[in-house]
């Protein structure tokens, strides 16, 4: 295990990530327009979302273990490109049954890019595991909260196809990143010391927090696919709502900038635990008191939602220390979509109940989340077999 962070190996992975999970932040932007253009309900909006999710999510633990089985550097920039094609042709479909399709292509790019970028993050990371994965996850949540702020103007300015113009860019940094793979290269352990590895894998301890992240997604997902819907029903605009979704995505990449080294001093669990035990409460102050203080508390859900992502990955990395790409996989991808899914369960309590309804169910998740996370036994750091002495 390398002593250091490699701060230039880190940079060109956290800018990758910037790239694929803009092109996935500009599709909970996109949501409001569509429902305009096709005359969505709340239920057929949380469709598209799942659209994205199953592609995105369910995917990956496949991805994780083709990268642990054989690596596949390329599955980053080809990631990249994919998510942006995707996204941008999504944006100027002329009906919502070609939409779904391009959404799930654009949620491929992403659950390819995960894995590999996640596994190559821990080689460059370190000793400091949380450190180096808040590095790498703050160029992803940048990018998922940006989409918003970019695309929603462009929208407003040139119609959906500024959704397409958005995606200009991303397809740019998939090109720039393939340049740069010769300088990842290097990253990757030789054999030997990949098999030096101490630890089993702890499929009980992984079980775990995947029930811990699905419920944290499920309050997760509800909200990026209905706050900007809840501004509008309360009397706002797409672009009020959109510039709320924007607050709790930027101040969830500041959550993951403080949290990280928080996690290091204090402790990866105990850090967890907090931020689930938060959630509820802030998610009720957004939907039942509003304005100024339902906002600082919306930003309040990002930063403990959003600053956890390189928590619950590094965890998941000591949990499974024999597939770390699986790891990633697992915990990046289908924990996170097993609780996306059940987020569109919450699009069928508005459309029957109402939209209110939906968001108090949703924050009840991580409060039985937090229950889980009191279980999660204590991690066993990575430790790699001493090389002998030889005699002299």
């Amino acid at each position: 295990m390398r002593a250091g962070l490699d701060r230039r190996a880190m940079a060109t992975l956290s800018g990758g990530h910037f790239a694929v999970d803009f092109a996935s932040g500009a599709v909970p932007a996109l949501l409001p327009f569509f429902v305009l253009e096709f005359d969505l309900s709340y239920t057929a909006t949380a469709v598209l979302m799942l659209s994205v999710l199953v592609s995105s999510s369910l995917l990956q633990p496949l991805f994780g273990l083709w990268s642990d089985r054989r690596g596949a550097l390329w599955l980053l920039p080809a990631g990249v490109a994919v998510a942006g094609v995707g996204t941008g042709l999504a944006a100027i479909a002329p009906s919502y049954w070609l939409v779904l399709p391009l959404v799930f292509a654009g949620g491929i790019g992403l659950a390819a890019f995960h894995p590999e970028g996640a596994k190559f993050a821990s080689y460059a990371s370190g000793r400091k595991r949380a450190s180096g994965m808040s590095l790498f996850n703050i160029g992803g949540n940048s990018g998922y909260a940006l989409g918003p702020i970019v695309v929603t103007p462009l929208v407003l300015w040139l119609g959906l196809a500024g959704g397409l113009v958005a995606m200009l860019p991303v397809v740019v940094a998939a090109v720039l990143l393939q340049r740069l793979l010769p300088a990842l290269r290097p990253l990757v352990p030789d054999i030997p010391e990949r098999d030096a590895v101490h630890g089993r894998d702890d499929l009980r301890a992984m079980t775990l927090l995947s029930v811990v992240i699905a419920l944290r997604s499920v309050a997760w997902f509800g909200l990026l696919t209905f706050v900007p819907l809840w501004v509008v029903a309360n009397g706002g605009t797409e672009g009020e709502g959109n510039r709320e979704l924007s607050l709790m995505l930027v101040a969830g990449a500041v959550g993951t900038l403080v949290l990280g080294p928080v996690a290091d001093k204090v402790g990866l669990r105990r850090t967890l635990l907090l931020t689930q035990v938060a959630l509820p409460l802030l998610i009720v102050v957004f939907v039942a008191v509003g304005g100024v203080v339902g906002t600082i508390a919306l930003m309040l859900v990002g930063l403990c939602v959003v600053g956890t992502f390189g928590i619950t990955m590094v965890l998941s990395q000591l949990y499974l220390p024999r597939h770390v790409g699986m790891a990633s996989g697992l915990s990046i991808g289908l924990a996170m979509g097993l609780g996306g899914i059940a987020a569109v369960a919450l699009g069928g309590v508005a459309d029957a109940v109402d939209l209110e309804t939906a968001l108090y169910v949703g924050a009840a998740a991580p409060a039985v989340g937090a229950a889980f996370c009191v279980l999660l036994p204590r991690p066993v750091p990575w430790r790699r077999v001493p090389e002998p002495v030889s005699a002299m």
